[in-house]
């Protein structure tokens, strides 16, 4: 795969925003009766729209597919969700994006029953998904809050110290 040309960071307000606005496009296509994080990316935005729908039940489904930075391997299920048993009636599937839909067809044929919803879609994955808040163009790679340098903690440390 070709290098993006265009890199968009967001930060985590704006990830928060977003993964609530995800949050109320599916209020109105539940009720849930549990959600599934594709990790990691969609761990945060699972966890914010589990208590935005007050949804106690909350899965993964541990997928790996960068061999690097930007170089797609072959998926390899690393763990499979407790719904997979029932195809997901009834379940989320969050993530956090959906790229080139390679994620999102293994977890689709191990829970094709579920509603899968991105926060962020690109064109090509954007078909396996059934809601989403923001499309991105497919050459835009975007660096979340978790993937930049953390920034210090200097004022909380400072606190303490002061006692």
């Amino acid at each position: 795969m070709a290098t993006p040309r265009k890199f968009y960071t967001v930060t985590w307000d704006q990830l928060h925003r977003d993964a609530r606005a995800l949050a109320w496009k599916l209020v109105g296509k539940g009720p849930w009766r549990g959600i599934v994080a594709i990790t990691r990316g969609g761990l945060i935005p699972a966890a914010i729209i589990a208590r935005e729908l007050d949804v106690r039940l909350v899965d993964t489904v541990c997928i790996v597919t960068y061999r690097a930075e930007y170089e797609v391997g072959e998926p390899k299920i690393l763990k499979s969700p407790d719904a997979a048993d029932m195809g997901g009636e009834g379940f989320l599937i969050i993530d956090d994006l959906v790229d080139s839909g390679t994620t999102g067809r293994v977890v689709r044929s191990q829970l094709p029953k579920a509603h899968f919803a991105t926060v962020y879609a690109k064109p090509k994955g954007m078909p396996l998904v059934d809601t989403f808040v923001t499309e991105v163009s497919q050459d835009t790679w975007i660096l979340f809050p978790w993937d930049s340098e953390p920034q210090p903690v200097q004022p909380i440390v400072e606190m303490h110290r002061r006692g």
